[in-house]
């Protein structure tokens, strides 16, 4: 099994981590501690899939860590939202090349993909700490907007690890399509992060308690991604490991991880004890809940067992007057990492843009070089390929790639007709990556 990172690399890696402003997305500070989590991400894959022992995890844990890397996907997605849509709409903005741009872009779910990893486990959820409410309220709005999404019919398009000849070549208006598409993947992720936070709800405090049941009433969020099922095109295809994959007729009635993961969490918020002393079983939420019972067929309990108790209680609750509102009086502790990095920059938006655009995102022709040298060393394609589950497809016709572009080594094609057609599109990424790779 490769391995990208020893021990003592990645304690290095992890105890460098540190919160940053703003103002300091995407410069040289900030690229060296993407370059950094992005080597712990894949490491932290690579562990995991091997079922090695998780060492990343265990750092993070000990060193204090994972708060700091709360923090940076919830800075990244306050750049996203309040400042990149700025960079897009400035008239005088033609930077050379926009793979920085992208690698901002992309800082948000490769942070979500590693606490996807680390988060599985009940200790990384107490070394969180305070950090679990502002995770709680991130997944939280992701899964209201992939919700939202699923009832508009929206269809995410496919996206791949990590694209460089978008990066290098894509409009700003490409890149904000990228990103679009990017925040499938990430509320996908956030539906994982949220079922193993509530795996662990025992041990966390009431107010990350309360915050789900209450504030967010996440129990009703639920029920409207089994209602949707946004990681379905019907009965043609199924998001599955990143991609979306033909439904053979046999598998037409088998649960994804997906699936799965909303009834796990849907058991864990209404039938634990401590879940059922908090939420509010009123008319509405009853209702929600109720029309759960519909999806409970024969073959969803037969893969998943233990919804029979759910399915139970439902009916249970189905003949059960709605009880009258709860008045607990609980001083709560509330989420700090938003509403400060919004607070810290109100009304400094456009500011910040002007900024970064200037003196971040238009690099030299020397700095480019410079910057794609240390993504090639980052990306090791070797390790890249091991991560990926399938075989890579065709930059031009999106068919099964069979070779690589031997000068760049970061494009593939299915065949000389297709890499000669795409060619025109591909030289300026090609010739990028060509130097930063001779300088490795």
């Amino acid at each position: 099994m490769n391995s990208l990172l020893l021990h003592g690399e990645a304690e290095g890696y992890i105890q460098s981590l540190e919160k940053m402003s703003l103002r300091d997305v995407g410069s040289p500070r900030w690229f060296r501690q993407h370059e950094f989590i992005e080597k712990l991400n894949m490491q932290a894959i690579l562990n995991a899939s091997a079922n090695q022992e998780e060492f990343i995890k265990d750092l993070f844990i000990s060193l204090g860590k994972i708060p700091t890397l709360v923090h940076a996907m919830i800075l990244t997605e306050v750049w996203k939202h309040k400042v990149f849509t700025i960079i897009c709409k400035l008239q005088d903005f033609n930077p050379k090349s926009n793979f920085l741009l992208y690698m901002v872009i992309h800082h948000e779910a490769t942070i979500i993909n590693l606490l996807e990893t680390i988060m599985f486990h009940k200790e990384s959820s107490e070394a969180a700490g305070d950090a679990v409410l502002d995770l709680v309220d991130y997944c939280h709005r992701k899964l209201t907007l992939l919700a939202g999404r699923s009832v508009c019919g929206e269809v995410p398009a496919e996206n791949r690890i990590i694209d460089v000849q978008m990066s290098a070549t894509a409009s700003l208006q490409d890149l904000q399509s990228q990103s679009d598409m990017l925040e499938f993947d990430i509320s996908i992720k956030a539906l994982s992060v949220l079922c193993y936070i509530t795996d662990h709800i025992e041990s966390l405090s009431l107010s990350v308690l309360s915050r789900m049941l209450s504030t967010h009433n996440v129990p009703c969020l639920l029920v409207q991604l089994v209602e949707n099922c946004p990681w379905n095109r019907g009965k043609l295809e199924k998001y599955t490991e990143g991609k979306w994959r033909p439904i053979l007729p046999e598998d037409q009635l088998k649960l994804n991880k997906h699936d799965g993961q909303v009834w796990i969490a849907l058991l864990n918020l209404i039938l634990k004890p401590d879940c059922q002393r908090k939420y509010d079983f009123n008319s509405f939420n009853k209702n929600q809940l109720l029309k759960l019972c519909g999806f409970l067929t024969e073959a969803v309990m037969d893969q998943l067992p233990n919804l029979v108790d759910l399915k139970q209680f439902l009916s249970h609750l189905s003949v059960t007057d709605p009880l009258p509102p709860k008045k607990d009086l609980v001083l709560e502790q509330v989420p700090e990492i938003w509403n400060s990095i919004v607070t810290e920059n109100s009304n400094k938006w456009k500011a910040i843009a002007k900024y970064q655009v200037t003196n971040v995102f238009n690099p030299s022709g020397n700095d480019l070089r410079e910057q794609a040298s240390r993504l090639a060393q980052t990306y090791n394609l070797d390790v890249m390929e091991n991560l990926i589950p399938e075989k890579p497809k065709c930059g031009a016709c999106g068919a099964m790639g069979v070779k690589r572009c031997s000068r760049c080594q970061g494009e593939w094609y299915c065949n000389r007709e297709c890499q000669v057609k795409h060619w025109p599109k591909h030289k300026p990424a090609c010739k990028l990556m060509a130097e930063a790779m001779q300088k490795l």
